[in-house]
């Protein structure tokens, strides 16, 4: 196989829609959202509310509007939406009327539109830098294929969807979240190394109360996942994500070793991320999970 045929085996896969970014029967209704990223990420901030900034937008959420942040698929994220306000999905919703969601729902929908559009994208897990100094927070962001003179014809452009005008200007944003500077965002596997070299503390890594070395090992598990195009939601708990890092075996401490590096590859590491997933039982979600 040569290089071009690799990329381009990649990029098809990218593509495609996974078990969680599949719209279904909605996924024509994409075809009506304006092409360009920015023009994207602006109609997807008018149809989800963060669940944890609602109260800022003005929202008192019920109890059984804060339990739409469950819904994994984007094709069941999309039938609770249209219930909530039938409208064409280009016309912005008053924040009352969006779907609750979180920062993994922002970058899903986000990557199943760009997919939609032809477009390889992936949602991505790790941590973001920007929201409290000195922490590392829990967050999700996304990744599409961008062409470009460069010998490899393109790269993975980090966007995060969720942060709109006005969450940039409360977190005092000052770069571009649309094509994010590298450091920004550390990718999980990125997270796991520094704790394993020493170079930083685990307890930095989290959110709320929750943080720590099984944390960080979670969302190393989830974003191999999410390169599978298997998109868990953050609190999701399986196989070797039940297993805390402090009874680990020698086995299953290499196997997060080793998801994090490859997770770090890129396009170098596709093969590899996609034959790790398949070979490693634990790995494996439930059946069902995607509805």
């Amino acid at each position: 196989m040569t290089i071009n045929e690799t990329l381009d085996t990649i990029l098809a896969y990218y593509t495609r829609p996974g078990r969680m970014s599949d719209a279904g029967e909605y996924a024509p209704l994409f075809g009506a959202i304006p092409n360009g990223i920015a023009e994207t990420v602006q109609t997807l901030q008018g149809l989800l509310l963060h669940i944890f900034w609602a109260d800022r937008y003005g929202v008192n959420l019920s109890e059984e509007r804060k339990a739409e942040v469950s819904i994994r698929s984007v094709r069941a994220k999309l039938s609770r939406l249209f219930e909530i306000d039938p409208r064409p999905l280009t016309t912005p919703r008053p924040p009352e009327l969006r779907l609750v969601g979180n920062c993994r729902d922002f970058s899903l929908l986000l990557a199943s539109i760009l997919k939609q559009h032809g477009i390889p994208a992936r949602a991505r897990c790790g941590f973001g830098t920007y929201f409290m100094p000195g922490h590392f927070e829990d967050h999700w962001m996304t990744e599409y294929w961008a062409l470009d003179s460069s010998p490899s014809g393109g790269r993975w452009v980090q966007v995060d969807a969720q942060l709109d005008h006005f969450q940039q200007e409360v977190l005092g944003i000052q770069f571009n979240t649309l094509d994010m500077p590298k450091g920004r965002f550390a990718l999980a596997g990125e997270a796991w190394q520094m704790c394993r070299r020493g170079e930083a503390n685990p307890d930095d890594f989290g959110i709320f109360e929750w943080h720590g070395w099984d944390f960080i090992k979670g969302n190393v598990l989830r974003d191999l996942l999410s390169l599978n195009s298997i998109e868990v939601l953050p609190w999701d708990s399986w196989g070797l994500n039940e297993a805390p890092v402090a009874e680990f075996t020698p086995g299953q401490m290499a196997l997060v070793d080793r998801a994090a590096e490859l997770s770090l590859l890129g396009n170098d590491g596709f093969s590899q991320v996609r034959a790790l997933y398949e070979q490693n039982e634990p790995l494996h979600i439930p059946a069902g999970w995607e509805r």
